[in-house]
């Protein structure tokens, strides 16, 4: 785990001002920083704790950025929920919960403290490592096809009412090129997938992970209306959403902008049930 680093925890804490939080569990961590919890913790330099750390993104006096890390991940998941409901919520973490404090953000923040300088980064005699800088997602890549994912997942349903099923093949079935949707952000496609190469591998690496389970958090399970559940599985340069009881999309790496759905099929279902049955949960 990364020690602590008392002059930077100090100056973190001098009158920071708290501007956002995020969890960083196996089940809820942002998932623009890497493919499975491990690999988000990497990229703070944090060890894989098993009950995850909550991240505190603020400025201090001078305005400056810097992440906290502590262990009190309860606090934060009140702070999120309260201020999910329109509600005010003093996030002030005890001392002893602080694990680090970071220089920088790891995430994009969209806001700034009033009354102090612009957001920038501590001076390096006082952040002893290169500051966290959020992953570019400028160009299409990991970063953008995990931030992809999150958006379909976030509006499934109007991502499903794109698709018409009689309009794309299943899995077993020949595919048709890719046409554009009326609907789509601009950049992105929908169409029918069965036959594509790049959706078979996917296909075929997502059912290793039931034989040979990933790395933790590479496989989440989330709520869905009903009895569903929504379903995120990420791998070596791909990402699935889909509902347990409906259909998935694929985005790719080496296929920029596109969004891939897969019908039902026989075999989509069962893939997605074992894939829930692996998958981490949000406590």
């Amino acid at each position: 785990m990364a020690g602590t680093n008392d002059e930077a925890v100090a100056a973190a804490d001098d009158a920071l001002y708290v501007l956002t939080a995020v969890l960083l569990t196996p089940a809820q961590f942002p998932s623009v920083l890497g493919d499975d919890y491990p690999e988000a913790c990497a990229a703070l330099g944090l060890a894989p704790r098993a009950d995850g750390y909550g991240l505190v993104l603020g400025q201090d006096g001078d305005g400056a950025r810097w992440t906290v890390v502590i262990d009190d991940v309860s606090l934060v998941a009140v702070a999120i929920a309260s201020w999910d409901c329109g509600m005010e919520y003093d996030l002030s973490p005890d001392e002893r919960a602080v694990v680090t404090a970071l220089p920088g953000w790891p995430l994009s923040v969209a806001v700034a403290a009033p009354g102090v300088p612009a957001p920038h980064d501590p001076p390096p005699e006082v952040a002893d490592q290169v500051p966290l800088s959020p992953p570019d997602t400028s160009t299409w890549g990991p970063a953008q096809r995990r931030l992809g994912a999150d958006e379909i997942a976030l509006q499934w349903a109007a991502w499903r009412e794109q698709i018409d099923d009689a309009e794309f093949s299943v899995p077993s079935e020949q595919a048709r090129p890719a046409e554009p949707a009326e609907s789509a952000p601009e950049g992105e496609r929908s169409g029918p997938t069965g036959g594509h190469r790049g959706v078979r591998r996917v296909l075929a690496e997502a059912r290793a992970y039931v034989d040979s389970p990933p790395p933790l958090g590479r496989v989440r399970s989330s709520f869905a209306p009903g009895d569903a559940r929504t379903l995120r599985a990420d791998g070596p340069g791909w990402s699935i959403v889909a509902r347990t009881d409906d259909i998935a999309f694929v985005l790719l790496d080496e296929e920029p902008g596109e969004v891939l759905p897969i019908g039902r099929g026989p075999e989509l279902p069962g893939l997605l049930d074992a894939l829930d049955k692996l998958a981490v949960r949000p406590l």
